[in-house]
């Protein structure tokens, strides 16, 4: 098929190439009756930029990576639509990179940077340190995702884990239930967030007045739903004694309601289940799941808000930005 070149769309609109030019970079001095005849020329035709072209006219290529460690973990999937969908909006396209939390992987996305085909790039590190990100050289716009690192020269966006944990025992604690599980530490977790959810686990309880329990701390051997089924399973072996349990995610929530209905424990009558990140498990799992609900739609605009402005030339240290979390209540919470 015969590309469809600039001059082809000029010539079907009517207009010269320099107004097409002007309508597909978003000129704003172009009137909109002329930018309306020049736009449904480009979708008859179905005309595509060409992207060296743009790049040696622009410097840009109107494209964006956005690398993350699991395209089919729903939170990542759910995400990254998120993003691509604010992308759109921006007029950027999304090329998107799945590192698998190795390391190699992660550092090819940063050095290569797309090999030039990227104006920018999201990236949720896993493996990369602070100090490893902080000095590469910042010759495309960078935004941080996640918890794994920080550096202070690159911009960052997420929610407080720490807060949105301790939020999630003060529902528990207010509904009566005073021996919490969390569900659960994950041998050779590097992802950080686990941590720091741990971390307002244990506040939120001292703050009550109650001391943790050692034994309340699940250890889980995976990170799949039956990694996490398993682990529940023999802390009810082992004789836990627990009347709620706060999980690291959704998944590890699906695998705790699994456990508990093997076990004949009632929830949330018996057990009260809190899963997180609030993705469409949380909807359709039997019962419903409550779940701490991250604001994806403030993570995907503030991320792309601030890898536009580094786009577009803004210069100066790392922006870290906290977005808003909630928590969604269903049916494993009592009313």
């Amino acid at each position: 098929m015969k590309r469809v070149r600039l001059i082809d769309v000029a010539e079907r609109a009517g207009v010269s190439m320099k107004t097409v030019s002007n309508v597909i970079h978003d000129y704003p001095h172009v009137a909109p009756a002329l930018r309306a005849r020049v736009q449904a020329a480009i979708d008859e035709l179905g005309y595509r930029p060409n992207l060296t072209a743009r790049r040696l006219a622009t410097g840009r290529t109107g494209m964006i990576a956005l690398a993350i460690p699991e395209i089919d973990h729903p939170y990542f999937s759910e995400l990254s639509r998120r993003i691509a969908e604010e992308a759109t909006g921006l007029g950027y396209r999304v090329i998107f990179e799945q590192t698998l939390s190795d390391a190699s992987a992660e550092r090819a996305v940063l050095h290569d940077r797309e090999a030039g085909l990227v104006d920018g790039v999201i990236f949720h590190p896993v493996q990369m340190g602070t100090m490893e990100i902080a000095r590469l050289a910042p010759d495309v716009p960078l935004v941080l995702l996640g918890e794994a690192a920080m550096p202070v020269t690159t911009d960052h966006v997420m929610i407080d884990n720490v807060a949105a944990a301790a939020d999630g025992v003060d529902l528990l604690l207010t509904a009566g239930r005073r021996r919490i599980a969390f569900l659960g530490t994950v041998r050779d977790d590097i992802t950080g967030s686990t941590g720091q959810r741990l971390l307002g686990y244990q506040d939120r309880l001292i703050a009550a007045g109650i001391r943790p329990d050692p034994w309340l701390i699940l250890p889980v051997d995976g990170f799949s739903i039956e990694d996490s089924r398993v682990a529940l399973l023999r802390a009810i072996d082992r004789g836990v004694d627990f009347d709620a349990v706060l999980c690291r995610d959704d998944k590890f929530a699906i695998g705790a309601l699994k456990a508990l209905a093997t076990a004949g424990r009632s929830v949330p009558a018996e057990v009260a289940v809190l899963g997180w990140d609030d993705t469409h498990l949380a909807s359709y799992s039997s019962p419903a799941l409550t779940s701490i609900a991250p604001d994806k739609h403030a993570l995907a605009q503030t991320a792309l808000g601030l890898l536009v402005e580094r786009i577009e030339g803004h210069k100066g240290v790392g922006r870290h930005r906290i977005v808003p979390h909630s928590i969604s209540v269903r049916e494993t919470t009592p009313g």
